[in-house]
């Protein structure tokens, strides 16, 4: 069964890795080569190894096992949350906790807290404190809600996590390793494969291609829990192409919309953030309406002159680019400039390739 083309990996510029001077060599056998200073990642292995991992997810699934997704870099984020809520499993996409899954006794204590918070707020029991403890609730609940809010169903370790960048979530694959979880990880040419179970070779830097490796993970995992047989809408898709290249003169509006994820796909996604941005935004006013009551309880919480400041500081949220990760992105975006240069010219090729063997 065919559960991605070729074609699609290099449209989503899976096969670009890093710069050749920031590699590691154990990805020596996962790369093809290398061009204007950027390695090419052999896409052959990666589309092999990315139908055995789709497999294992849908394996697990079956087994009535959980898959955690994993991916906190910002290119990754909302296609770690879209994915993960599509199969409906647990996700991390702020920021690993340490312990989440080595220290699991004390972060389901955490979790059970923040269903606690949730029903208070949702039972109007929040709006009845006085305005301190009202609003270091609030603030709880936001730290909580952007830390554990994609884990918060989860009632054991998961079976299998999915993993966006094992230098990045270093702390995670040290954990599943630990335990014994098998990993799943999109490793790209700077990352060791050894830490994974199931190296799936490519770029984990672009938004295309994480978002395309993660779905067809999703797409297994649905596959198993026998929710669709090839992976939603994407399938919904191909057969309006199908329509359209036939002549039916409504297939162009009907890729449109098969384009689209299912109404209830995108509403569970706004759902999942509205919780947060609508607490978070409780804050502020709170804060707003008594600004030395939200200092003192800052204080009192050990973010001094956060909440003040807005909803962001005061649930640590972190919404801005992280000093260290600044070199990296600057580096990328070179990296970048020179593969849309020879994007177009890979994929002529593949093209070519592809119909002289039909």
């Amino acid at each position: 069964m065919v559960v991605v083309t070729m074609k699609q990996l290099l449209e989503s510029g899976v096969h670009f890795g890093h710069q050749t001077r920031r590699w590691n060599p154990k990805m020596k056998r996962f790369i093809f080569g290398e061009r204007s200073g950027i390695y090419i990642i052999d896409l052959e292995q990666t589309l092999d190894l990315l139908e055995r991992a789709h497999a294992f997810a849908r394996n697990v699934a079956e087994r009535g096992g959980t898959v955690m997704f994993v991916g906190t870099k910002k290119q990754c984020q909302d296609s770690v949350r879209e994915q993960a809520i599509r199969a409906g499993m647990p996700y991390v996409s702020h920021r690993w906790l340490g312990g989440l899954l080595t220290n699991w006794s004390t972060i389901s204590l955490r979790i059970r807290r923040l269903h606690e918070l949730r029903a208070q707020k949702a039972g109007g029991q929040l709006e009845l404190l006085p305005t301190r403890e009202r609003l270091a609730a609030m603030a709880e609940l936001v730290k909580l809600e952007a830390n554990l809010g994609g884990v918060a169903e989860m009632q054991r370790r998961p079976d299998a996590v999915v993993i966006v960048d094992l230098r990045k979530e270093a702390i995670g694959v040290r954990e599943a390793n630990r335990l014994g979880i098998p990993v799943i990880g999109l490793v790209d040419t700077n990352c060791d494969p050894d830490e994974a179970s199931y190296v799936i070779p490519g770029n984990d830097d672009a938004i295309r291609s994480c978002s395309l490796v993660l779905s067809v993970i999703a797409d297994g995992i649905r596959e198993g829990k026998g929710l669709d047989p090839q992976g939603g809408y994407e399938e919904a898709r191909a057969a309006a192409a199908a329509a359209r290249a036939a002549g039916d003169p409504d297939a162009a509006r009907a890729e449109r919309d098969a384009a689209r994820p299912a109404a209830d796909e995108v509403a569970a996604v706004e759902q999942a953030d509205a919780a947060v941005a609508m607490a978070a935004a409780e804050v502020v006013q709170e804060a707003e309406a008594d600004l030395v009551a939200a200092v003192e309880v800052a204080e009192a919480a050990g973010v001094a002159g956060q909440v003040a400041v807005g909803p962001a500081a005061a649930g640590e949220v972190d919404t801005t680019v992280e000093v260290a990760d600044a070199e990296g992105v600057l580096e990328e975006a070179a990296s970048d400039l020179a593969a849309e240069a020879m994007a177009e010219e890979i994929v002529a090729e593949a093209i070519i390739s592809e119909e002289e063997h039909s």
